[in-house]
């Protein structure tokens, strides 16, 4: 058998290695507008993305690492069994979704993956079912919200620049874009990264290295590191569809899918509700699309990418029970 200390160290590998996948599948959601409008190139738009996912810790605070660490399972009932397990079956549909070019939740996965391996290890009676309901009901306020907020972003700066000429305008918003895709990658970098930070303090706790529910400053920046370098990467599949297979962008729709979703993200942080930053920026998206004209947006795309959200949670949590039923025997812890 594994020994504790020796099983914790494999988890905390785990984490960051979910947290780094977790950059490269949702890089798209930070860089696809400004790759496909032509403000910056990939790479420079990569290094943009992954250095402003550090900016969120220092300007937000960690609500939502102590949301997801202590909000969805029963702290006492988990293992490092259990956390290990919620970690493969996330990893396991992060990487089944990206190969199909489908831009889902990373923390949704997460969340399923804890909600499964819990209740394979302890019954339905470990899960913190309000804590849950919560996210599952920002799986359509958050995609609506933002649906909302870019459609109105839109109204505005049609009102604004309705005199102004089009080469004129296209310039202006690229540079605007440049803001708004920065406040965006805080966002993303602010909620992502602190829900694996979440599930490693969980993990020292359950192995009996601290006393307690702390995020130590290890926790936080190697979190941060992971998912910043998992950003540089990038997944470009999931920039094709989150830029092109919706709506077509060009930079004025770019910057109000941006604003409207760096809001949603900076707000539901601030009261530590982890939501899923690829559901606010795809509903951003669309709602540019369709205050243009609602033929422009590709609802066959749409709805493909609506029932992958609606499976994240029930297919992970499935992988996330399997795998402990698997790691069990395996572990003995």
């Amino acid at each position: 058998m594994i020994s504790t200390f020796g099983l914790v160290v494999a988890v905390v590998i785990i984490a960051l290695l979910f947290d780094f996948v977790n950059g490269f599948h949702d890089s798209a959601n930070s860089i696809a507008t400004v790759v496909v409008t032509r403000t910056l190139t990939p790479g420079q738009a990569v290094l943009m993305a992954g250095l402003a996912n550090f900016v969120g810790y220092f300007a937000f605070g960690t609500a939502i690492a102590k949301t997801v660490g202590k909000g969805i399972i029963h702290i006492d009932h988990v293992t490092l069994t259990v956390v290990c397990a919620a970690l493969v079956g996330a990893i396991a549909w992060n990487i089944i979704t990206w190969l199909l070019g489908l831009p889902t939740s990373s923390s949704h996965a997460l969340i399923g993956g804890l909600v499964g391996a819990g209740i394979a290890a302890a019954g339905p009676q470990v899960v913190i079912w309000g804590g849950v309901l919560t996210i599952v009901l920002f799986i359509v306020l958050a995609p609506l919200i933002g649906m909302i907020g870019s459609s109105i972003f839109t109204l505005i700066m049609f009102w604004l620049f309705r005199r102004a000429s089009y080469t004129g305008t296209t310039k202006v918003f690229k540079y605007l874009q440049l803001v708004s895709s920065f406040w965006y990658s805080i966002g993303h970098g602010t909620n992502d990264a602190q829900k694996t930070m979440g599930v490693i303090a969980l993990a020292l706790f359950s192995g009996g290295l601290t006393h307690s529910f702390e995020l130590q400053g290890w926790i936080v920046l190697s979190c941060y590191t992971a998912i910043g370098l998992g950003t540089m990467l990038g997944g470009w599949r999931i920039v094709k569809t989150m830029g092109t297979k919706i709506t077509k962008i060009q930079a004025k729709e770019g910057f109000c899918a941006e604003s409207a979703a760096a809001l949603v993200l900076l707000g539901t942080a601030h009261f530590g509700i982890p939501v899923s930053t690829t559901h606010v920026i795809a509903g951003s998206i669309m709602g540019v699309g369709a205050v243009e004209q609602a033929a422009k947006v590709r609802w066959i795309t749409a709805r493909k990418i609506l029932y992958a959200w609606l499976l994240t949670i029930p297919a992970t949590a499935a992988f996330g029970a399997i795998a402990y039923l698997v790691l069990r025997p395996l572990v003995g812890k």
